[in-house]
């Protein structure tokens, strides 16, 4: 899927802004003990992650063997129905994923090829979202912004 950052942003606020009327997708039935490497799949190893407020967490995780980048949020207490997503952007390819939906427990996984590369992450849960900036970057100096609302 090719998108810009900005159009990621636009598909984020309309998702979460449409979700209380509509069910956009079919809801996650994860156990509490769900992690990254059970959504991601094998080789996957969690390489970053960010609190989204007292809600849950949104994970970065990567697999060495096929250069591939996971990224998963995953609520602290699964419980109703409620809006949720994980996407994951590398500018440098303009190549992105994201899964954007109503969900009980974890939004995800949204994968994309991001070995050699700077990616930009984040996801939400109900109203409250965190993005991460210009991080994992490999050989290259990382640098970390987050914004949470």
């Amino acid at each position: 899927m090719r998108f810009t950052h900005s159009m990621l942003g636009a598909a984020a606020l309309a998702a979460l802004s449409v979700g209380a009327t509509t069910a956009l997708a079919a809801p996650a039935s994860a156990a509490p003990n769900t992690t990254p490497q059970k959504v991601c799949g094998s080789g996957y190893k969690t390489v970053n992650s960010a609190a989204v407020g007292s809600l849950g967490t949104v994970y970065l995780a990567y697999n060495a063997a096929n250069g591939n980048n996971c990224v998963v949020t995953i609520r602290n207490s699964p419980g109703t129905i409620v809006d949720m997503s994980a996407w994951i952007y590398v500018p440098d390819t303009n190549e992105g994923d994201d899964d954007y939906g109503r969900y009980t427990s974890y939004a995800g996984p949204s994968y994309v090829i991001g070995k050699g590369h700077c990616v930009d992450w984040g996801g939400a849960i109900a109203n409250t979202s965190v993005q991460v900036t210009g991080s994992n970057c490999a050989s290259l100096k990382e640098h970390r912004t987050t914004r949470t609302r």
